[in-house]
């Protein structure tokens, strides 16, 4: 997938790119697989904000993506490839030999017209999903299962992949795409081949309204604010932080200051940290 890059007609065009969607199948979405999406602006259930600087956005639905593959053996037609608001991934709908449809995320080289199966006995080529047993090491995998049933949950966004490194013991041990080496049971599903739309990390966002159409709100520095609104604000022109170290709006250390709670129980299936400890 291209990038496409306009003449600089403006100050804002001058550093815009957008992604080239002429691949894509210009139709609309398919409704049966459609759902409202509620604006939270960056809110939980009892109102209160927990993710700052967000609101606003351009409206959208979110579209039901097969993440769990729980059809097996019955192969499927990609009927079209589309743009999804709601994820950096394209989307291919496909339709089953008893006429189901459902979404998936597109892998790379996948087009309209392939077949594509989810089952043990399954090929190994781009879009169709097996258990990590039945996956040859070295394979490039994407979409892939945390625990067996869930629903994929590791490598999902644009361009990215896991590789399968090695299996034993019932565990399958993953590279994924931070880095981290972390074992998963060999029964979890996956499937081959990478996330399309590869170039969507070279996108240059180019203005501050298109990220405001993306539902993001403006980020203002801690050091410029008053000091009723942030440890860091008050003094005559550029103040330094005036106490041990940097901090969060609410006191806490911002540097070298560990926040979790406890660890997860998966963290023993991991071999290698993304941060190489």
């Amino acid at each position: 997938m291209a990038i496409k890059v306009y003449k600089p007609t403006t100050n804002a065009r001058r550093n815009m790119s957008v992604t080239d969607y002429s691949t894509l199948s210009k139709v609309a979405p398919e409704k049966s697989l459609l759902q409202p999406l509620k604006k939270n602006a960056g809110r939980n259930s009892y109102g209160r904000i927990t993710v700052r600087h967000r609101g606003g956005g351009n409206r959208r639905k979110y579209r039901v993506i097969d993440f769990k593959r729980q059809k097996f053996d019955i192969p499927a037609t990609v009927k079209t490839l589309e743009y999804d608001p709601n994820r950096s991934a394209f989307i291919a709908l496909i339709q089953y030999e008893d006429g189901e449809k459902s979404y998936i995320i597109a892998p790379q080289g996948l087009k309209v017209g392939d077949t594509v199966v989810a089952g043990t006995g399954a090929d190994i080529k781009p879009g169709n999903a097996l258990p990590l047993s039945a996956i040859p090491t070295g394979t490039f995998i994407h979409n892939v299962e945390l625990y067996p049933g869930r629903g994929a949950q590791l490598a999902r966004a644009a361009g990215n992949m896991a590789q399968l490194m090695a299996k034993e013991n019932g565990l399958a041990l993953l590279r994924l795409p931070s880095g981290e080496l972390r074992n998963v049971q060999d029964n979890c599903m996956a499937t081959v081949g990478v996330v399309g739309n590869a170039d969507h990390e070279n996108v240059k966002i180019g203005k501050a309204g298109r990220k405001r159409n993306m539902g993001w709100r403006p980020t203002v520095r801690g050091s410029v604010m008053n000091p009723n609104d942030h440890p860091h604000g008050g003094g005559e022109g550029k103040s330094p932080v005036g106490r041990p170290g940097p901090c969060t709006p609410w006191g806490k250390p911002a540097l070298g200051y560990k926040t979790r709670k406890s660890h997860k129980a998966s963290d023993k299936l991991i071999v290698r940290r993304r941060n190489g400890k």
